[in-house]
């Protein structure tokens, strides 16, 4: 992909990847500013689900606008050769994951407790607009140059709305929901009831949160396993 283009972006370097997509930095070549393009995985292309998922990636985060949260730009899908290519292009974020500033123990109390913070208001906003984020972690906060968080990756969000009584949640089904008892998350920062495959709410997001500043403050995992089980 690297010096390849797509629609009007210029690959320049691969940044990372997860289990949906490859994350690249290029170049808006019409505005001349720096951006991150997420690809759906070749994978996952055949994917109906997937498909599905990465769009409403785009459609949650585009729908928030805060300073702590990345800024969606645009969203598209080029076809070479019989070759499709979904891509999400977003704001390009200098600086590091919290991730990294945990792996070189560089947090202090004061520091993480502002970074955590920060974190915690961008996920109000998204609580409050009915978005869960599903997979908060070190990996996907990033800290700029000037100690600004921004929270990355809504390809597990779920839509909810108020039900009319009680200010309680319910799940918005969407035309390709999540099949019964499935997984989605990362197994160290999941809430229990999201590693049952249960139904989730912005409280499965507060345990994962929780996790991860526990793991700000300490520079280990709360929980230290590598399944779900």
């Amino acid at each position: 992909m690297i010096g390849q283009t797509l629609s009007h972006y210029r690959i320049v370097e691969k940044l990372g990847q997860g289990g949906m997509g490859v994350v690249y930095r290029a170049v808006d070549t019409r505005l001349d500013r720096p951006v991150a393009i997420k690809l759906l995985r070749q994978e996952a292309v055949g994917s109906t689900e997937g498909k599905q998922r990465f769009i409403r990636e785009a459609k949650a985060a585009s729908a928030l606008n805060h300073q702590h949260i990345v800024t969606i730009y645009d969203i598209g899908r080029q076809v070479h050769e019989g070759d499709k290519r979904d891509f999400i292009v977003m704001e390009y974020v200098e600086g590091k994951s919290l991730r990294q500033f945990i792996d070189e123990k560089r947090l202090g109390v004061d520091d993480a407790v502002e970074l955590a913070a920060q974190a915690a208001d961008a996920l109000s906003v998204a609580h409050q607009a009915g978005i869960v984020h599903r997979d908060i972690k070190p990996g996907n906060v990033m800290v700029t140059d000037t100690a600004q968080v921004k929270v990355l990756d809504f390809g597990l969000a779920k839509l909810l709305q108020p039900d009319d009584m009680g200010g309680t949640e319910t799940t918005i089904t969407s035309e390709a929901p999540t099949e019964a008892g499935a997984v989605l998350g990362t197994a160290a920062y999941m809430s229990p009831e999201q590693a049952e495959g249960k139904p989730t709410d912005a409280r499965s997001d507060v345990f994962s949160f929780g996790a991860m500043l526990y793991e700000m403050l300490t520079a280990r995992r709360a929980f230290e396993g590598d399944s779900f089980i």
